[in-house]
């Protein structure tokens, strides 16, 4: 393979990576449900070009609109392309707009195709002996490549010489136009030669030459040693015209008149300022930020119509923000003089800083305040680094703010405050005023538009590139933690998240007044929760880690036992984790079925995949098994004990309201949600969670929730008497789907109703119900049919919120929370499907997670007022909630909750909740 030294010429195939690059996932949106990913592509293949190679003289090359000569030549060229997808046609006009925005000439020639503009114009390269890169994934450019000309496939990062083109093809560069016309192409239409493929065509032109010289000596065909050489001459003979059209149609045009000279193919500089509001709106954050990081300033955007909140413009002045005045408060006099403001200020934006992410561990650095645009303080308490100024005390200044901090009367807004709560309540503080969070304010505004964290939101809504940590602290081992950072450098930083924190908040909560039901989302309930969330995660979990250790033991056993019976089924040991190993045991030597393909063309071993063959086959059952068990060991009975505070004894997991679109709360360090429930290994991991003595664990947790909204959402009569009449809606379905009493309801139809019950709130569809229930697709069509027949309110229900979701592009939850689906109108089929099945699950997920959080804020409310010495809520997963309780109150706490929980909403069918207790978790269920 060749090394390029010089600064070579590059040439790029942009038709090529674009039609590569819309078929390669990511299949990326914008929240506007704009396709993307084709876009995203080819720019990121070309800023790796400029990157790596630093040129000065680039084109990029596309095929122009309307026929070619080619089409003149053979009017079936090309005829059964299908049409360009319209997602794709879509991306064309902006993608060329952001290329020449970054300076880089950018062709269309009609009449030729792209590759024939490559052609000539490496030619003419070569003719001054100029070396030319040439970047695509074409493989009929390999007829270009000569001592001058390499080719490049950027998306496997592979060059392509003469020796490369030899070792690839078999031929030399000279006879690639011979290997293709003899191969032809199906999808150009180029006829070829019949029956000829790479093998036939390669030992051809290796043993004979050109397709010329192959003619000059028809008679030595046969002589050649690949499968059919005794009947080709009779066939090169019989088809020798198709084979000369072939020949022409695969030959790249290297002489086309040109309106530019190789020296018209100088790069410019970026505009920066139309590649920042390209890239805003593609949303394109991680180059928006590079953009702007450059000092330019974003031209001018369009205002949204009212109420648009999926294409929220930036300010006129995209990055340049009113003056600032940031100042370092490092005596007395000044702290007093800021404290004077923030006392009267109407509300302020606070932001601490810290040692740590570990709201257990973090020690307080410095603290930060804002009460207007580009006026804000930072005040430091902690920095120890050789040389740092002096500083006011941590205990002097707290002991100064604790009256602020603990006035619920004076208002507060921060970035994601339930951590700042957190590391205050370690200094004895109780946070109260809390009255916005701009992370919680971007969620409920748009789940789904943006990352929550402070800077993509300062450049999605402010258009402002912030200082990031890594830009003041390093990376890597080598980072610094933030009382080991440059005052100087801390002070702006610091500073400018109060800042820009308290700018985020005048932007948000007007969009946000406009929708009265988003607003009292983000009031009502995800407000409220901040308090409650930063409670549970100080006080924690306790955990037997005796327990867990022997349920390692017991884990690896098994898992040992299972590479044992794995390897004696492939005949071999192997590595068990090994994707390509499993496709080789699976596909090649035991020949199950390949369900599904990777982006690569390689058989899939995803989870999903290995989970349907278990169901007729014991060797993926086997893996399948090995994997759960060892995801149980590595993620829980190994880490756990490893996540115990040593100060508590606990383990102290992390609550995130801004992750999941639904509005579903999830959890890290350890994740609570995904501990199985349904398998004995779950359950026995649930065993260590434990109550500490003379106390016991509640759990009360909500019956059949979506269902019971689903009746409420639908009003479907038949769904809505079942619950009011308290039956098993599991066998009232079966009942009304199997047509018979509730007492003649069998146990495989119960499990058969069920599947249906659930699978619809999930958006199965008939295909995935026959292959859960193990039955063949027309009965599991039968099953759907006869459910919408006998429950048309829920038919009904999903035929209007499909249409509401395309109309409107979001559907709601009861409490008015939405979900935007950016897909639900694409072109892409299978994408517009999930976005429909989204939208019908949304509203119901959605609703169930607004109860719990409403029944958290309910009873914590009743604790606080009532129980507090008794009772402690310390896990919330999914559809329940987890408290410990004074063993002798058990008897008297339980009914208390499972009548708040009951009462936390108001559906058109009772909301159930039951409640169990136990030593530890599992005995609680």
């Amino acid at each position: 393979m060749a090394t390029v030294c010089d600064t070579p010429l590059i040439l790029v195939d942009g038709s090529s990576y674009l039609f590569r690059a819309y078929h390669a996932p990511p299949h990326l949106t914008n929240s506007r449900g704009e396709a993307t990913g084709a876009i995203y592509g080819v720019v990121n293949m070309l800023k790796s070009l400029l990157k790596q190679y630093q040129p000065t003289q680039m084109a990029v090359v596309f095929d122009a609109k309307g026929p070619t000569f080619r089409n003149d030549m053979y009017s079936e060229y090309k005829a059964h392309r299908p049409p360009m997808p319209d997602d794709l046609r879509s991306q064309i006009a902006p993608l060329h707009r952001i290329i020449e925005a970054m300076g880089l000439p950018l062709l269309c020639v009609s009449g030729v195709e792209a590759d024939d503009v490559i052609g000539t114009l490496a030619r003419q390269a070569s003719a001054q002996g100029r070396h030319t890169l040439i970047s695509t994934g074409d493989k009929d450019m390999a007829q270009l490549v000569d001592e001058h000309v390499t080719l490049i496939n950027t998306m496997t990062n592979t060059l392509l010489d003469v020796q490369g083109v030899r070792d690839k093809f078999g031929i030399g560069p000279e006879l690639i136009i011979d290997y293709l016309a003899l191969m032809g192409d199906k999808v150009d239409n180029i006829p070829g030669l019949p029956g000829v493929g790479e093998k036939t065509a390669a030992a051809l032109l290796q043993g004979l030459g050109s397709i010329e010289q192959i003619y000059q000596q028809l008679d030595h065909v046969a002589e050649l040693s690949f499968r059919g050489a005794k009947t080709m001459a009779a066939k090169l003979t019989e088809f020798r015209q198709q084979l000369q059209l072939s020949y022409q149609l695969a030959t790249i045009k290297t002489d086309v008149e040109l309106p530019y000279q190789l020296d018209d193919l100088n790069i410019k500089t970026p505009d920066n300022a139309a590649l920042a509001d390209l890239y805003r709106e593609c949303e394109f954050r991680r180059w928006l930020s590079e953009v702007l990081s450059s000092g330019q300033t974003a031209a001018k955007s369009s205002t949204p119509e009212q109420g648009d909140l999926l294409a929220e413009s930036p300010p006129e002045q995209a990055n340049t923000l009113p003056a600032t005045s940031y100042q370092t408060v490092l005596d007395k006099a000044a702290f007093t003089q800021m404290l004077a403001e923030i006392q009267h200020a109407q509300l302020t934006a606070l932001d601490t800083e810290t040692t740590s992410l570990d709201y257990m561990q973090a020690d307080l650095v410095g603290l930060s305040f804002a009460v207007s645009p580009g006026r804000a303080w930072y005040v430091p308490v902690a920095h120890d680094y050789v040389g740092a100024p002096a500083q006011l005390t941590c205990d002097w200044v707290l002991a100064e703010l604790k009256p602020w901090l603990e006035d619920s009367s004076k208002a507060k807004v921060g970035q994601n405050l339930k951590y700042d709560q957190s590391v205050l309540a370690r200094y004895g503080i109780v946070l109260r005023g809390v009255q916005f969070d701009t992370m919680l304010e971007s969620y409920v505004l748009n789940s789904v538009a943006a990352r929550h964290d402070m800077d993509s939101l300062s450049l999605k809504y402010l258009g402002h590139k912030t200082v990031s940590f890594e830009e003041i602290a390093g990376k890597g081992s080598k980072q610094l933690t933030f009382n080991q950072i440059e005052l100087e450098k801390a002070a702006h930083y610091a500073a400018e998240d109060a800042d820009i924190t308290l700018r985020l908040h005048q932007t948000l909560w007007p969009q946000l007044q406009q929708q009265a039901g988003l607003s009292k989302v983000l009031t009502e309930i995800e407000m409220p929760l901040v308090d409650i969330l930063s409670r549970i995660e100080r006080h924690g979990v306790l955990i037997d880690c005796k327990l867990l250790a022997q349920q390692s033991e017991q884990l690896a056993s098994r898992i040992s036992e299972l590479e044992q019976l794995a390897y004696q089924q492939a005949g071999k040991p192997f590595n068990l984790a090994s994707p390509k190993q499993l496709q080789e045991i699976l596909f090649d030597q035991m020949q199950l079925p390949v369900l599904k393909k990777t982006p690569t063309g390689a058989p899939s071993t995803a989870e999903e995949v290995l989970a349907e063959l278990a169901l007729e086959y014991e060797f993926p059952k086997l893996i399948t098994e090995h994997r759960g068990l060892s995801k149980l060991k590595s993620t829980y009975t190994d880490k756990l004990p490893k996540m115990r505070q040593a100060a508590t004894g606990r383990v102290h997991t992390s609550y995130h309201q801004a992750v999941a679109a639904t509005g579903r709360l999830s959890s890290t360090d350890p994740n609570l949600q995904n501990i199985p429930i349904r398998t004995e290994e779950g359950r026995r991991i649930r065993q260590a969670f434990i109550a500490p003595p003379g106390k016991k664990i509640v759990a009360v947790d909500y019956s059949q929730i979506e269902l019971r909204i689903m009746a409420h959402l639908s009003q479907d009569k038949a769904l809505l008497q079942a619950f009011a009449n308290g039956l098993d809606i599991h066998r009232a379905t079966a009942a009304e789907v199997f047509g018979v009493s509730l007492e003649q309801v069998s146990s495989e139809q119960r499990r058969s109703a069920k599947a249906v019950n659930f699978g619809l709130i999930y958006g199965m569809s008939a295909f995935g119900l026959a292959k859960q229930l193990g039955v063949s697709r027309n009965d599991a069509q039968q099953y759907v049919d006869r459910y919408f027949e006998r429950f048309p309110g829920v038919l009904d229900y999903m035929e209007r919120t499909r249409k509401q979701a395309h109309e409107l592009g979001y559907v709601e939850t009861l409490f008015g929370r939405r979900l935007y689906l950016p897909e639900i109108n694409a072109q892409n089929m299978a994408r517009r499907k999930g976005a429909e099945r989204a939208a019908i699950n949304a509203p119901m997920q959605g609703t169930a997670a607004d109860i719990i959080k409403k029944a958290m804020i309910v009873v914590d409310n009743w604790i606080q007022r009532h129980s507090a010495d008794t009772v402690a809520m310390i896990m919330q997963v999914h559809d329940e909630l987890v408290f410990e309780v004074d063993e002798a109150a058990v008897e008297q706490v339980i009914p208390e909750l499972v009548k708040l929980m009951a009462q936390a909403a108001i559906l058109d069918v009772p909301l159930l909740a039951e409640a169990g207790f136990g030593d530890n978790w599992d005995q609680a269920h």
